[in-house]
């Protein structure tokens, strides 16, 4: 029987719920009148993950860094051939990534839903790797790996989150590094399939003006109810209060230097709807201190120490999070001391409520407008749905923000002391 998971009448929308007897969950977003349709396939395994004790075993291993992404990328190679060939004929649009945290499949499309759902569960559930492939693969991705390196926005990022981080994976590229990919086999790919693609780790989001039973039922002829689907468990290592390194400074071909500046977050170790809360108070104090319409901002641009791609956001987990300041400028070490000396002078002035009434308005329009995105929702469900909300909660947990929360979570996490500076100059 199909229950209704979370619901917003406010917002006059439901999610619906059907848990299958091998433990995986699969939810359902009515979208009446709507063209497009939407599915997204995803398991609670990311570019963290690397430490565990596999299903059916005693003891914990460590695998390469890096294998969460290689394996999204080997799943998609089947005996017959490139699954993305597949997708092309029955003209939908097919994608997957890889982030710390997750592992996802997804399709759109507006017609031929149900062969295209039909297709996603048939690849995902169905692993194929050979020890040629894996050694095929190693080079493509040895390749991709290369080519961010050579990226300098990616590099300016990366490197602030080595900064930041001495222990936990994300300081690690999602990707892993060429040396890491080296050392995958084909035995260690089966093994992380085995373990985090069992149904009772990952869940099924379909969205759109779909017949729920019909797409259950293509579901449930693909589903082995024999699978092992016990407790994984999973090591991360403590990561110290301290930052790593407080300066990062590489060259790469830039006209412009780059700068990312990132505050460690220290308020960490809980999900639900408390994570959601800490994640929407951040994103509110940022765009309060560092928005386009702010005082600040503005002088900064009409000094022309920044330009319009200077922007702030809050990331966060269970196990970590930081905020990422970043933008281009000819000295980004002025723009560092701009903004803890900015810091300093609002933690003692305070902020203004109205400036506060307004952007958490304008956050609240943000979140409603979202709705008319399928793609959207799906994702935004996926990665709240492993943090332990839900996305129908947002409206009201917004509307219960006060100002006191934004000033007590500016005095707790941006610091003088738990930053580190970024920068890529000009080779």
């Amino acid at each position: 029987m199909n229950k209704i998971y979370s619901e917003n009448k406010r917002l006059e929308e439901k999610i619906y719920l059907r848990e299958l007897d091998n433990g995986l969950k699969i939810f359902f977003m009515p979208k009446e009148g709507y063209t497009k349709k939407h599915a997204i396939y995803a398991t609670n395994y990311g570019s963290n993950d690397n430490k565990f004790i596999p299903l059916g075993e005693s003891d914990s291993i460590e695998v390469p860094e890096g294998i969460a992404h290689f394996l999204e990328h080997k799943l998609f190679e089947q005996p017959e051939g490139n699954i993305f060939n597949e997708f092309s004929q029955l003209g939908s649009y097919v994608n997957a990534f890889t982030n710390y945290n997750q592992t996802a499949y997804l399709f759109s499309c507006t017609d031929k839903f149900y062969e295209n759902l039909d297709l996603l569960i048939k690849f995902v559930q169905s692993p194929y790797f050979t020890d040629d492939s894996v050694e095929k693969e190693k080079g493509i991705i040895e390749q991709e790996i290369r080519m961010y390196d050579d990226s300098p926005r990616w590099r300016v990022f990366s490197n602030c989150l080595s900064g930041l981080y001495k222990e936990y994976p994300v300081r690690v590229d999602i990707a892993g590094t060429v040396e890491s990919i080296k050392e995958i086999t084909k035995e260690d790919l089966y093994k992380c399939y085995n373990t985090f693609y069992n149904p009772k780790n990952m869940i099924l989001f379909i969205i759109g003006d779909i017949d729920f039973d019909k797409a259950l039922n293509i579901i449930e002829k693909h589903q082995n109810p024999s699978i092992d689907n016990g407790i994984i468990k999973r090591f991360y290592p403590k990561e110290p209060r301290e930052i790593n390194e407080s300066l990062i400074e590489t060259n790469l071909s830039v006209s412009t230097p780059l700068f990312n500046i990132g505050f460690k977050d220290l308020n960490i170790g809980f999900g639900g709807t408390r994570l959601i809360e800490k994640e929407m108070v951040t994103n509110i104090l940022l765009d309060l201190m560092f928005g386009d319409s702010t005082e600040f901002y503005n002088t900064l641009y009409d000094k022309g120490l920044i330009n319009k791609s200077f922007g702030a956001q809050y990331v966060g987990n269970k196990g970590y999070g930081h905020t990422i300041i970043g933008g281009e400028s000819e000295n980004p070490k002025r723009i560092l001391n701009e903004i803890l000396n900015h810091l300093k002078s609002i933690k003692e002035s305070g902020l203004l409520k109205d400036d506060f009434n307004r952007v958490k308005n304008k956050m609240m329009g943000y979140y409603i407008m979202d709705f008319n995105s399928i793609e959207s929702v799906a994702s935004s469900f996926i990665s709240k749905y492993y943090n332990g909300a839900s996305i129908l909660d947002y409206l009201s947990i917004i509307e219960d923000i006060t100002l006191n929360d934004i000033m007590e979570r500016l005095n707790e996490h941006l610091t003088a002391d738990n930053y580190t500076l970024s920068i890529v100059k000009p080779s």
